[in-house]
């Protein structure tokens, strides 16, 4: 029914209470999922979910499984199955985990790890008022800024996507650039992070040598461990530079991983890269998976990354000169033109994820 305002008998809309109900209801599944987030996180920490997956368990069993106090395990399992975590046996009053979630829970380095999308979007939320600043006054805030969650954890939510896709489909879906990385290639990750991409590329191909590169001192720092854990050392080198500074030339492939997007000139970026690259070598770039208008990324894939956004990406190429802040959902149409006005005159889509879109640039 239609209320009326007492004060200035201004009419108010009516309001059917089943969709306001609905409404509230799917925002009690955001809530209870925003608070699991730190509940995902204490479960990998603490190695939770690694001893529950050898077998059920209850909180006395787990507890003492994993040198943690029974009482907090207790309600972290309620939280879990109340969640569908975990699964729980009124019967026997224990609690397991199936062989999915097991999977895609307890190995940060299996082809899917769900934990670091948490570590990375609660290391995000910690900027709150740095971003509530931003939206008031139009201020940047750079990828440098941030917590060291978001650090870790960007690297553990896209590197098993990398693991399950970079190999085995992105780079044998370039024109010529699986054989010539066999054979020998020059190669330059721009935006590497923590070298993930890097380092799998040059475990894969140990006939070619890689530079990374990446404006933040303790990602770079990060990949030089990782890079030298993995044995790789001697072919990659890993520099602090931005994505304009890369002093290579003649290279056979340039790759940039989920950050062309996060620049605030990636057209002088991409301009760099075709100057960087030899006349018949490639650029790849992975970006989010995204439409090219708003309605097309009205999904859950798109609410992830448009949120993600607003605290990273956004921010992050606003505290950079050149004007552009394309956002995560900038689309295939908006990185074609990105692509186009550099000069490269090659451009095509060559694979998907139902994360991330590949593209072939060529000059």
């Amino acid at each position: 029914m239609t209320t009326t305002d007492q004060r200035n008998d201004t009419a108010q809309p009516s309001i059917d209470m089943d969709t306001l109900m609905a409404f509230v209801g799917a925002f009690v599944g955001d809530l209870g999922a925003t608070v699991g987030a730190g509940n995902v996180l204490l479960g990998e920490r603490l190695g939770l979910y690694r001893s529950l997956a050898q077998g059920p368990a209850d909180a006395q069993s787990l507890a003492s499984a994993t040198g943690t106090d029974p009482r907090y395990v207790d309600e972290w399992l309620r939280g879990q199955a109340a969640g569908g975590y975990v699964e729980h046996d009124a019967a026997t009053g224990t609690y397991s985990m199936t062989p999915e979630k097991a999977f895609a829970l307890t190995d940060p380095d299996g082809p899917v790890f769900l934990p670091g999308a948490f570590e990375l979007a609660l290391g995000a939320l910690k900027a709150l008022p740095e971003i509530e600043h931003a939206f008031r006054t139009g201020s940047g805030y750079g990828w440098h800024e941030h917590d060291q969650d978001v650090f870790t954890g960007c690297e553990r939510f896209f590197r098993p996507g990398y693991l399950m896709h970079l190999l085995p489909e992105w780079i044998p879906a370039l024109d010529g650039v699986a054989d010539r990385l066999e054979r020998g290639a020059r190669v330059a990750d721009l935006g590497c992070g923590h070298g993930a991409s890097t380092v799998l590329m040059a475990q894969a191909f140990p006939a070619s040598t890689f530079v990374g590169s990446d404006y933040h001192e303790g990602s770079i720092e990060a990949a030089r461990r990782h890079a030298a854990d993995a044995g790789v050392q001697q072919r990659v080198r890993f520099d602090v530079a931005g994505a304009q500074s890369l002093d290579e030339r003649d290279l056979d492939l340039v790759t940039t991983f989920d950050c062309l997007h996060d620049m605030g000139d990636p057209v002088g970026a991409a301009r760099h890269v075709r100057h960087s690259l030899a006349a018949d070598g490639t650029w790849m770039i992975v970006e989010p998976a995204a439409g090219d208008t708003v309605a097309d990324n009205l999904n859950p894939v798109g609410r992830v990354f448009y949120g993600f956004s607003t605290f990273l990406c956004v921010p992050n190429a606003v505290s950079q000169p050149g004007g552009y802040a394309l956002g995560a959902q900038a689309g295939e149409a908006a990185i074609r033109q990105v692509v186009t006005d550099a000069g490269f005159t090659r451009f095509r889509r060559v694979a998907e994820t139902p994360f991330n879109h590949v593209y072939e640039a060529r000059p």
